[in-house]
């Protein structure tokens, strides 16, 4: 109950403090239905992302200031943390920019990277900065590498997909021991 009620209010205070709210419906995608909330905090350096999606509900930060983000699994009990690809990634300006556009019918689709979790429980969240401290501390949490090249090419069967509706599909593949 004490995760539920301080995930709860982390969600009200990240939205009372942000810089920029966007908000992403996405309905009718495929018979999908879901909801996306992204604050970008531009003194922290750092976009909270919020998704409600049935069974498939997660939460991240993206930490700019550390080039790592994190992304909370719930269905899996699990954080996963991973490097930032600054090359791939939008910027916090365009984040900020998003919520002003309106998504062309005939765009094409987002781009996406794909990111391998590894088997190993990280010990100490704290050597990944505040931000990712806060959000992981006491949650199982594993390390993930963006697959490159060929890797791209496979399904994405057993992946959670937890990018920006419309911006950049991320899609985190692989099994959590213990969960």
């Amino acid at each position: 109950m004490d995760i539920i009620i301080g995930a709860l209010l982390g969600v009200c205070l990240t939205q009372a403090l942000a810089d920029d709210l966007v908000n992403e419906n996405n309905e009718g995608n495929n018979g999908g239905n879901s909801h996306q909330n992204v604050n970008v905090s531009n003194q922290d350096h750092t976009a909270d992302i919020n998704s409600y999606n049935g069974w498939k509900v997660w939460d991240a930060v993206w930490d700019y200031s550390k080039e790592l983000f994190a992304t909370r699994l719930f269905n899996k009990r699990a954080y996963i943390v991973a490097k930032m690809n600054k090359d791939a990634f939008p910027s916090l300006e365009k984040l900020s920019k998003f919520k002003d556009q309106k998504p062309a019918k005939s765009m094409p689709p987002p781009p996406f990277l794909r990111f391998s979790i590894t088997k190993t429980r990280i010990r100490n969240v704290a050597q990944f900065g505040r931000s990712i401290n806060i959000l992981c501390k006491g949650v199982p949490t594993y390390y993930a590498q963006q697959d490159q090249g060929g890797a791209l090419l496979f399904e994405f069967q057993g992946c959670a997909d937890s990018g920006i509706l419309g911006l950049l599909g991320i899609y985190l593949c692989g099994n959590i021991s213990g969960c």
